[in-house]
């Protein structure tokens, strides 16, 4: 896809919410089912998709390794966001770009997780995002790409900003 491809994909779209802002609104979900005899959650995916993911106890929480990790999800779902985001920012900015790695790494203290220490914070603790990228284009350019890619990802400004989590029993 181009520049002039994109821009005629999203301008109708850009448009209607621009004169309807509630038509810009959507609600996003996820749901999984549990397994409580194997420790995993099996995650329902798209219908696209044949495969299911399932999630499962962390090596450092005594798990097999065998499952995914939620941990690892998060900052999957941070590449895959930021990747996405980073190739529409370079296309609608005309880039040229050889090739771009995206690559996320997170800090946690087990201990939390595991009630070993209660001052052990439960979750990640750091998040770094790095990208790597193959171009002749210039590094200012480069680096606005960057930067956009940054203001414009949904999970990373989630993550930055922070978010209103609610739980409750169905």
């Amino acid at each position: 896809m181009d520049a002039e491809q994109l821009k005629n994909l999203q301008a109708p779209l850009k448009a209607q919410y621009h004169e309807t802002p509630s038509a810009a609104v959507a609600s996003l979900h996820a749901a999984g089912v549990v397994d409580l005899k194997n420790l995993t959650c099996e995650i329902e995916a798209p219908l696209a998709m044949d495969e299911r993911v399932v999630a499962g106890v962390h090596l450092k929480a005594g798990g097999d390794g065998s499952k995914a990790c939620s941990g690892d999800m998060l900052l999957q779902s941070l590449v895959a966001c930021s990747g996405v985001t980073f190739a529409a920012v370079a296309t609608a900015m005309g880039l040229s770009i050889e090739s771009a790695r995206v690559i996320a790494t997170g800090n946690m203290d087990f201990r939390g997780t595991l009630g070993v220490d209660r001052t052990a914070p439960v979750g990640l603790t750091e998040v770094g995002l790095k990208f790597e990228v193959e171009s002749s284009e210039a590094t200012e350019k480069i680096d606005k790409l960057i930067q956009l890619t940054e203001r414009y990802c949904v999970v990373l400004q989630t993550l930055s900003a922070g978010v209103s989590v609610t739980s409750s029993r169905a």
